[in-house]
């Protein structure tokens, strides 16, 4: 069976993207003083997403030297990180509300983006990977989880490893970022379903400085720095509204929420710590701006697959 042939791996990224939601409404509602109704509903909605789509995959690999190969398939396997990593996100935020249990699953979850991560990393150093194979998917074993599990492991008290999780985070964004630039700017352009994926090369920053906040508290120099980087990549990604707009729409679009969640829960942070005129409205406007575009690629995706299955329901009488 092909990688993710029954459960694509790419499709973690529902539940990733609603987490990132997730995030935001919760910012915002720190932000703006709403109750945490809504933002909760949210991440229950992802909790729920995260769990249907372990079993889904689970019930299609069924043996573990099946995960094992998806794993280690040269395009989807990168999207194995978004488990773990979603996983932490909804950890930290069960934490607020039972503090024992959140610890122990960012802990637990945690651990598996390390074994994620060190088997990512190993299959790079053995080499012969195809570098047309190379996508911004693969920020996601080393990058975004090591991100995200220093502001985890801050939000549930840890600290200390939540600063050396986000140092692995920093570094690996650094060389496959290069390595990245290198493929997208000189080799042939990715297939037409990989290119929302370019969406995550954006995301480091944002993801970087939302668990800055969560590690310092505070906006420094360093902070300054990722709030720079941030304004340029996701300069670029506006320059990129037209390439996106012009892709037939496919599942694969779930690849620009969570950089667009992320980035809004930043910028969000930064009214928040600068104490903008208006912070209130811009607040609104961003919290608007994050939550339109999931929901359109929510509900997009409910009627693309619903007109697969129907599709393939009629396929077996159109042949009769």
């Amino acid at each position: 069976m092909a990688a993710g042939k029954t459960f694509p791996l790419n499709l973690f990224g529902i539940a990733f993207g609603l987490s990132g939601l997730a995030g935001t409404w919760t910012a915002a509602g720190e932000k703006l003083g709403l109750d945490a109704a809504v933002a909760n509903a949210f991440w229950i909605l992802a909790a729920v997403a995260w769990a249907v789509s372990v079993v889904r995959y689970l019930l299609g690999a069924r043996t573990l030297r099946q995960i094992m190969e998806d794993l280690g398939h040269p395009v989807l396997g990168p999207f194995a990180a978004l488990v773990p990593a979603s996983g932490m996100l909804l950890g930290a935020r069960l934490s607020h509300y039972a503090p024992t249990a959140g610890k122990t699953v960012v802990v637990i979850m945690f651990v598996l983006s390390i074994a994620i991560a060190t088997l990512f990393v190993r299959h790079l150093m053995l080499g012969g990977l195809d570098v047309d194979k190379l996508h911004p998917g693969y920020l996601l074993p080393t990058v975004a989880a090591g991100l995200i599990g220093g502001q985890s492991l801050a939000t549930v008290g840890l600290h200390s490893v939540g600063i050396a999780s986000f140092a692995v985070g920093i570094l690996m964004w650094l060389l496959l970022g290069a390595a990245l630039t290198a493929r997208l700017a000189f080799r042939p352009s990715l297939p037409t379903a990989l290119i929302p994926t370019i969406a995550i090369f954006a995301a480091p920053p944002a993801v970087g400085g939302n668990a800055w906040f969560a590690l310092s508290g505070r906006a420094d120099l360093f902070q300054h720095a990722l709030l720079g980087s941030f304004v340029l990549l996701i300069l670029v990604q506006l320059a990129l509204i037209p390439t996106y707009a012009k892709l037939p729409f496919g599942l694969g679009f779930w690849a620009l929420t969570f950089t667009t969640a992320a980035s809004g829960t930043y910028g969000i942070h930064w009214l928040t710590a600068s104490g903008v005129a208006l912070g209130g409205v811009w607040t609104v406007a961003v919290l608007a701006a994050v939550t339109l575009l999931i929901s359109w690629i929510a509900v997009r995706s409910i009627v693309f697959v619903t007109a697969n299955h129907r599709k393939t329901a009629l396929e077996p009488v159109a042949a009769r």
